[in-house]
């Protein structure tokens, strides 16, 4: 199985998902995550053997425990690799953007006409009146 295949499949579970949200803010030992869960620890163990196998957390051993800490580049390039089905919003942006501008030029061009042709009146107005 490619890397990103196993970065998939190990975040594919709502307990490994939580387990590195946990981790985004700062490591954390295999007793303090476990605690955050009604499963039982051995089943914390699974999970971030899975993680640590995905190569989306590694572990350090500190004395008696093993902390663990987020690894984010498996998921950079996992995001990388999703932004490609992300062009069409890509697309629609670049869309909205070039209709806003045309919105704007409309304007412009109307208030230009409309100031131009005041101008105009108003020129004719005082020859009429002269």
């Amino acid at each position: 199985m490619d890397a990103l295949s196993e970065v998939a499949d190990a975040i594919a579970d709502p307990v490994r998902r939580e387990i590195l949200m946990m981790l985004r803010a700062t490591p954390l030992t295999a007793g303090d995550i476990a605690a955050r869960f009604a499963i039982s620890r051995p089943a914390v163990s699974r999970h971030l053997r899975v993680l640590r196998e995905s190569g989306l957390v590694e572990d350090q051993q500190i004395g008696r425990h093993r902390r663990y800490s987020l690894v984010r580049s498996p998921l950079n390039d996992l995001a990388a690799w999703l932004t490609q089905f992300d062009a069409q919003r890509v697309g629609w942006s670049q869309r909205l953007a070039a209709l806003e501008t045309e919105v704007y030029r409309t304007r412009r061009d109307r208030s230009r006409a409309e100031h131009t042709d005041d101008r105009h009146t108003a020129r004719h107005a005082e020859e009429d009146t002269a």
